[in-house]
């Protein structure tokens, strides 16, 4: 049975945030616990181990090069790729297949110099592969770089994994709502703001979307140090279906 694990659940600022001093990072600062890396998933299987993004250095001292049988971006900002650049200097014949989106800049030199990774084609919206059991399928995200977010189905349970997103294009909205979806793990920035973000959901935008899409379980990511802080005043106040993800989480898939 794979299992799905929470490699970070931050935005690149991480929590704590470097220098800050509020009532959060301060608490992250010295209770593990409520760490927050970048964002990003691990699917174990009996294979090996997909990841979804390598935005955590930790990648490195969690798994060796044998265990990883792939990696799939969602985008190429260095919170979501940076470990890349460490892990690609790994010995031996081996290489990694990497999926992407099209984007035709990518990452400093990655496309030059992938070391042990092996990039693919691009992935194209609403595309899927299969491996071990498990199906892939891209979904369009809106974000200020060519994004995408991915619907995770193994036999028993179906996953929609939306991180770096602010609201969702139609084309995505439609998709998603016909699928059935057990968990949606939903970027969710920022607490309730005047004005929505650009790149990112707030709470109100999340709550828009999970009330359009209609998943049976919302793990909301990608979580600020702001949203955070809002959190620890407003306990208790988001809907019963819907909580909020933390580094190391994980969740089953049947």
């Amino acid at each position: 049975m794979p299992e799905i694990e929470f490699t970070g659940s931050g935005g690149a600022a991480q929590v704590p945030v470097w220098g800050c001093r509020c009532p959060i990072c301060q608490r992250a600062a010295s209770v593990a616990s409520y760490r927050r890396r970048p964002a990003g998933l691990a699917i174990t299987g009996e294979q090996g181990v997909t990841l979804i993004d390598a935005g955590s250095h930790h990648l490195a001292q969690r798994y060796r090069p044998e265990q990883l049988e792939r990696i799939i971006l969602t985008h190429f900002h260095m919170d979501h790729v940076q470990a890349l650049f460490q892990l690609r200097w790994a010995g031996g014949p081996r290489n990694i297949p990497v999926y992407r989106p099209d984007d035709p800049v990518g990452c400093d030199d990655l496309y030059k110099h992938p070391g042990i990774f092996k990039l693919q084609k691009p992935f194209q919206p609403f595309q899927s592969l299969e491996w071990d059991g498990l199906r892939v399928t891209a979904v369009p995200l809106q974000h200020s770089r060519v994004t995408l977010g991915y619907l995770l189905q193994t036999p028993g349970t179906a996953i929609a994994y939306l991180c770096d997103t602010a609201g969702l294009p139609r084309p995505a909205q439609r998709f998603l709502a016909e699928s059935r979806i057990d968990y949606l793990i939903l970027d969710c920035s920022e607490p309730p703001m005047p004005n929505p973000p650009r790149n990112h959901n707030d709470l109100t935008q999340a709550l828009a979307i999970i009330g359009r899409l209609r998943p049976e379980q919302t793990l909301l990511t990608h979580i600020s140090h702001h949203f955070d802080n809002w959190l620890l005043e407003h306990a208790g106040e988001l809907p019963a279906d819907v909580s909020v993800a933390r580094d190391g989480m994980r969740i089953p898939c049947p």
